[in-house]
């Protein structure tokens, strides 16, 4: 007899299989029971391609399968996951009368459609079981096809149905409903999780796989305490337990607590798995811990869990890559035998997060063209960063072209990666079409957006943003049921680092302090890149006693927080203090290039010369760290500004050959117009001209060297040139916070509603300041007028009006905190001091090199700036 089967298994586990052809004579005398029993002993040993054969020499022998040789078959099926030889199985059950009578076999045929991907098969079998003969096996098969198709809501009610009928649920049914709560809306799923979780305990149900299921249940819907409770609660942990607790905790960012539960399980005796591994290193990689990352990688390799473990090896490739080691996890990469699609996605994020933006591209062709990968929205989110900083990748809005052409532009993590893309770019209006399109805006979406506004110095919208992300949450919130699978919008620690800076940038005060109380209120304040941006944010606003107080609070500062406060110290012309903080920071963290810059500037300000130049020769030696071209820029201008304009000079002549020279020129230039060095400051022009000929500052400075040594003529033909260049100066403008509002002024400007009112004023103060014994610096007017015109234009410059705004709109002795983005004129300086002391205000005015704190007429910096 023939067999019908249409199946060949592997060329690897059978060489061929003709079903025509003759059976061994010797397998005639096997009876039923001996080929029955082999077709068990074949799925029990998981050699399933065997077990068919074995059924198909079974049926062409002659002998029948009955209700003891279906259900093994059908398990080998099963595991095949092949729904036309499970079609052909269930042929066979039809034909030798062994259907919906026998529940055994039935049951077998609910397990094989379920895991084939036939759900309407599922249903047909299970309904034409009668009712009276559905076991607890019947009603377990049929729940777990259901979760496996994630029809959650209906695997739940077929529990109730299955409690109606008088079936008792066993272990199993508790596992599948546990899963099906976990994954319906938190609120919904966690209240009938709940009511599970007591019924288990009222049935008396402690084994180990429903207590592990309802763990994992609690931590997905959020409730990780509960999962801790039923953790320590019961004592027959297995390995599975302790996986899904330490896979929890990283999960919920309990890094730390993950890495003492590993601790204390291998106190226990037990040993770790690929699971086990692949749950730590995460915890490993956010706490940058490459030491003990490094010891779970040896014990991977000396157990042999590295071996055909893709997990395993995306885990160590991301946490090598998060600790800065990209070589290290490249290894590990190359050395991985099966490299699936996660592992690709890992090492080239490892790349694009450590700006190896070529190496990622690379490898992302790689992928496609070599492996004959599909990239998937994980790869195209890691990849698009790469593109947009990488100057090799020139067809960057290409990358959005093949996004949509691989299908993956609707997703929000891609969607959130195009919108940084276009922000980065400065086109904000694409990366908020973007944003305003997307049907899912997770919390990094806000964030991106707020992020693309600042990159595109659209603080005002960042902060409007903000505003609208919190209102958007709390309408949501209030809500219940209709919002239960909302995605929580509450600003985040990323949220505050990305906007507290667009506070700095416009003196936003009354915004930085509601955001800082909101930190404070929701534990955020703790937070080193939180309170970082606090220190940086509240020293741009002119509270350097607040920005040391917030720096004090910091429980664990890091090198970003010292530097920060280096530089506010030395924006605020401290430089003593600086100096002292510098001292006391490299007993605790190692200095960089930035430690430097913010250290050397603060020299600058404060006229530190010898103290400067004594670290600027210690650096390399010492502390290990490369002069760049930025430092001896900022000693150029060090020396400059003290006056000594020609060391300063032979300072730029001596510079390593390849350095870029530009910053240097551009301090060098600065000092000459403080100095009025006319003809080391045409070098130093004649040198950037040619270097940023496009650059309008270079020019300016120029013409201002002239116009002060009263070169009326040259200062006319710089003038001609930028116009023929087509190079155009940036206005003055300053800005100050009033009324939860940033009111912005430029120079000369008439626009602002109380512009009457405004320079109204400005006549009245100029009144009085002249009987105080001021006498306006025409010097600072670049165009040859007469002197009473030159007056009217001094009149007009953009933080007088500024300064005016805070004065007429404030009570009497309220502080005037005013931000410019230029140099301050020596003219304005001046009056500042007049104006300090006339209208009894203390006047805190950021230009855009350091901070004037002016009070009783005179100034912080005394007059060296």
């Amino acid at each position: 007899m023939s067999s019908p089967f249409l199946y060949s298994p592997p060329p690897t586990s059978i060489p061929s299989l003709q079903t025509h052809q003759s059976i061994p004579t010797t397998t005639h005398s096997l009876t039923r029971q001996s080929w029955t029993q082999s077709l068990r002993a074949n799925t029990q040993s998981n050699q399933f391609h065997q077990a068919i054969l074995t059924y198909v020499n079974m049926t062409s022998s002659g002998i029948l399968p009955d209700h003891f040789a279906f259900p093994a078959i059908l398990k080998a099926v099963a595991a095949l996951q092949h729904l036309p030889l499970a079609n052909q199985i269930h042929a066979h059950v039809l034909k030798y009368g062994y259907g919906t009578s026998f529940v055994p076999v039935a049951n077998s045929l609910l397990n094989v459609y379920g895991k084939c991907g036939d759900i309407s098969d599922v249903y047909k079998v299970f309904e034409r079981i009668p009712q009276s003969h559905r076991d607890t096996v019947s009603w377990n098969s049929f729940i777990s096809a259901l979760c496996r198709f994630e029809d959650w809501e209906t695997a739940l009610e077929a529990f109730r149905l299955m409690l109606l009928d008088d079936v008792e649920p066993s272990s199993f049914t508790l596992v599948s409903i546990a899963h099906a709560c976990s994954n319906l809306p938190r609120h919904h799923g966690l209240r009938l999780g709940k009511q599970l979780h007591g019924y288990s305990l009222r049935m008396g149900d402690i084994k180990t796989f429903t207590n592990n299921a309802l763990m994992a249940m609690y931590s997905k819907l959020g409730h990780l305490n509960d999962a801790k409770v039923v953790f320590e609660l019961f004592e027959e942990r297995d390995l599975v337990s302790w996986n899904t607790m330490l896979s929890s905790l990283s999960q919920n960012d309990m890094f730390l607590e993950a890495l003492l539960l590993l601790h204390r399980m291998v106190l226990q005796g037990l040993k770790p798995d690929g699971v086990t591994i692949a749950s730590v290193l995460p915890a490993c990689s956010h706490l940058e811990l490459l030491e003990v990352g490094k010891q779970l990688h040896a014990y991977a390799l000396r157990h042999d869990i590295l071996i055909d473990n893709s997990f395993v090896a995306s885990a160590l490739v991301d946490m090598y890559c998060n600790c800065r080691k990209v070589h290290s996890g490249r290894r590990v990469f190359d050395y991985a035998t099966e490299k699936k699609t996660a592992l690709w996605n890992a090492m080239i994020t490892g790349y694009a997060q450590n700006e190896f933006d070529e190496e990622a591209l690379m490898l992302f062709i790689e992928m496609e063209a070599a492996a004959g990968l599909c990239p998937n929205a994980t790869t195209m989110a890691s990849i698009v960063p790469a593109c947009v900083r990488s100057e090799a990748f020139v067809h960057k809005l290409g990358i959005h072209g093949y996004v949509l052409k691989r299908g993956l532009g609707t997703d929000h993590y891609v969607q959130n990666a195009l919108m940084d893309l276009y922000s980065r770019m400065g086109n904000i209006q694409i990366a908020k079409t973007i944003f305003d399109n997307m049907d899912v805006r997770d919390i990094v979406s806000w964030n991106t957006m707020i992020t693309g506004y600042v990159i595109c110095g659209q603080h005002n919208n960042a902060l409007l943003l903000l505003h609208e992300m919190q209102r958007v949450d709390q309408e949501k919130n209030e809500s219940s049921y209709e919002h239960e699978k909302r995605i929580p919008l509450k600003p985040n620690s990323i949220t505050l680092m990305t906007v507290l800076p667009g506070c700095a940038t416009l003196a936003a005060l009354a915004k930085g302090k509601e955001i800082h109380a909101y930190a404070i209120r929701n534990m955020l304040a703790s937070d080193v890149g939180v309170g970082s941006a606090l220190v940086d944010m509240y020293a741009k606003c002119g509270c350097l006693n607040t920005s040391r107080k917030v720096f004090d609070t910091i429980p664990c500062r890091n090198l970003i927080t010292w530097n920060v406060i280096i530089m506010a110290y030395g924006m605020h012309g401290k430089g003593a203090e600086a100096l002292e903080l510098f001292n006391c920071m490299v007993k605790e963290v190692k200095p960089n290039k930035v430690t430097f810059i913010a250290i050397f500037a603060a020299c600058s300000h404060s006229g530190m010369v010898r103290e400067g130049q004594n670290l600027f020769y210690r650096m390399k030696d010492e502390y290990g760290v490369e002069p760049t071209a930025d430092h001896y820029a900022c000693i150029v201008d060090l020396l400059g500004r003290a006056g000594q304009v020609e060391e300063a000079y032979q300072l730029i002549n001596d510079m390593p050959l390849e350095l870029d020279k530009t910053g240097a020129w551009s301090s060098l230039l600065g000092s000459c117009r403080i100095h009025q060095k006319v003809e080391i400051g045409e070098i130093a022009a004649r040198n950037l001209f040619h270097l940023e000929p496009d650059v309008a500052s270079h020019y300016v400075l120029l013409s201002n060297i002239y116009s002060s040594a009263q070169l009326w003529d040259k200062a006319t033909d710089i003038r001609k040139r930028m116009k023929e260049m087509g190079v155009k100066k940036e206005p003055g403008c300053s800005w100050i916070e009033f009324d939860d509002e940033v009111h912005k002024f430029i120079a000369g400007d008439a626009s602002h509603p109380q512009s009457g009112q405004l320079y109204g004023f400005l006549e009245i103060l100029s009144e009085k300041m002249r009987k105080e014994g001021y006498v306006p610096d025409t010097s600072c007017v670049l165009h040859n007028v007469d002197e009473e015109e030159k007056e009217t234009l001094l009149c007009g410059h953009s933080e007088k009006l500024a300064i005016v705004f805070g004065i007429l709109n404030s009570p009497p002795g309220t502080t005037i905190r005013v931000a410019k983005n230029l140099r301050v004129c020596n003219d304005c300086h001046e009056a500042t001091k007049y104006i300090s002391r006339i209208t009894d205000r203390e006047i805190i005015l950021r230009d855009v090199r350091r901070f004037h704190q002016f009070r009783d007429g005179r100034c912080s910096c005394g007059d060296y700036w």
